[in-house]
């Protein structure tokens, strides 16, 4: 009955066993015996290549290598390829703050792609069953996750260079353990399975069996949910690419900025991909307190706050809004400060991209517009100083009386929030704002027919 319920579910997701090279995760317990012993069986009649990786976690002193070496027993009594690894899991736990269960399976699977490596076998076949399944979308639901993760565990997905496939997906626990009854396997059983400590347990012995006595094939339901979840996920997600890419305004390792207007015209269930594909590609891996609530703060960011705004993330992740602009960046990446004292001709190349270009010459300057400025080089005080906005900065402007803000003429001219503590502050050696390239510039500014030198300043960006 198993051999054939496996083989159907095989088929049905074109997956054949037909010549290939598989290693095998195996603990010693029902699930992972039993599938060792299924390949096994399968060996000469699909030509299969078989190796079994097996990682003492060393939880459990003794007994844990005692599961280790019932393995390699079983596999050396069946000619079957056998490798192992005794990895500290809680000294690594120790070292990192890793919880058991995500410190342990970091290491398994490292240690099954070295030996995938070994052996150039591109295919790991893992024990997951139905109940598994089962519990892991219960868990996750319950969790709050979003998009793939709550389809829960693939039958097949890529890893590193080959491919990770569950042929037992299809299977309750109780079909494994009759299976194993049948072949007369006696697997190693590990009691932390039992504890009430681990959330997965509790859902095992509590939920799954209300579930069970609703209707004995449950699992193969929350199959058929979990592959048709993939499949609508994997769509939307490709509809989200190339929606983002007509949003996307400027897209960098540690930054991406979008157009709220672009955004907003894409269909709802793409926005909320769209953002977690954002959150994906900067978080290179995602921290634990990042949750379905820092969504909906971005959104109610975009639909109901004012034309600017700002989200601070884990990890130093800040979210700005500016305007139609709607920025997503580090912290680290957006800190470019600078300050550079100019005693003469030169050009200054900017952080930012931009550069600015000191000319003294005697004749009246050609070109005369936002981006350049022209001053009687006599009444100029030297240094210059070329440097990013200080909290209080104030300059004089052409044509009024007083001063203002730059951060108020940075809200005139609608600079994004995310330019504005880069954008260059021109000042002379009393530190008197004398020009904001593109913006304004100060009562020094313009001909005066009684220079006999001009200073000029051009901004290029």
């Amino acid at each position: 009955m198993l051999e054939s319920k496996v083989m159907d579910f095989l088929g049905r997701h074109f997956f054949s066993l037909n010549n290939k090279k598989i290693v095998v995760g195996v603990s010693g317990g029902p699930d992972s015996l039993a599938l060792l012993r299924f390949l096994w069986g399968h060996k000469d009649k699909s030509n299969l290549s078989i190796v079994a990786a097996h990682v003492d976690h060393m939880f459990r002193g003794q007994e844990s290598l005692d599961d280790a070496m019932f393995v390699k027993d079983y596999c050396e009594q069946h000619h079957i390829p056998f490798e192992m690894s005794r990895i500290n899991i809680p000294m690594i736990m120790e070292r990192t703050g890793q919880s058991s269960q995500v410190a342990a399976r970091e290491e398994r699977y490292k240690f099954f792609q070295t030996v995938m490596e070994k052996y150039d076998y591109p295919y790991l076949a893992l024990a997951h069953h139905g109940d598994d399944q089962i519990e892991t979308m219960l868990m996750r639901m319950t969790r709050g996750s979003t998009g793939k993760a709550r389809a829960g565990i693939p039958f097949k997905r890529h890893f590193h260079k080959g491919m990770i496939f569950r042929p037992f997906l299809t299977l309750t626990k109780e079909e494994i353990e009759d299976y194993c009854r049948k072949k007369e396997l006696t697997p190693r059983i590990d009691p932390s399975n039992k504890k009430d400590i681990y959330s997965r347990n509790r859902f095992r012995k509590e939920v799954l069996p209300f579930l069970k006595r609703e209707n004995p094939n449950v699992h193969e339901h929350f199959q058929r949910f979990s592959e048709d979840l993939q499949s609508d996920e994997e769509f939307l997600q490709e509809l989200t690419v190339q929606n983002m890419n007509k949003v996307m305004a400027i897209r960098e390792k540690s930054k991406i900025v979008i157009d709220i207007k672009r955004f907003l015209d894409m269909p709802l269930p793409l926005q909320r991909r769209g953002i977690q594909l954002i959150l994906n590609y900067l978080y290179k891996e995602k921290p634990s307190s990042l949750s379905a609530v820092h969504i909906e703060q971005i959104f109610s960011m975009i639909h109901h706050s004012g034309p600017s705004g700002k989200l601070d993330f884990p990890n130093e992740l800040m979210v700005i809004r500016s305007y139609q602009n709607m920025s997503f960046q580090f912290k680290a990446a957006s800190a470019q400060e600078y300050y550079f004292e100019v005693h003469g001709d030169s050009r200054i190349e900017l952080p930012n991209g931009g550069s600015i270009k000191v000319n003294l010459n005697h004749k009246e300057p050609l070109i005369y517009n936002s981006y350049s400025a022209v001053f009687n080089a006599a009444e100029i005080k030297w240094p210059l100083v070329i440097r990013t906005r200080e909290i209080g900065d104030r300059m004089s402007l052409k044509g009024m009386s007083g001063t203002k803000k730059l951060k108020d003429i940075f809200i005139d001219y609608k600079v994004p929030l995310q330019e504005r503590d880069t954008w260059p502050v021109v000042t002379d050696g009393n530190n008197s704002i004398i020009w904001l390239p593109g913006l304004k510039k100060s009562a020094m500014e313009g001909i005066d027919s009684s220079a006999t030198q001009y200073l000029q300043l051009t901004y290029t960006m």
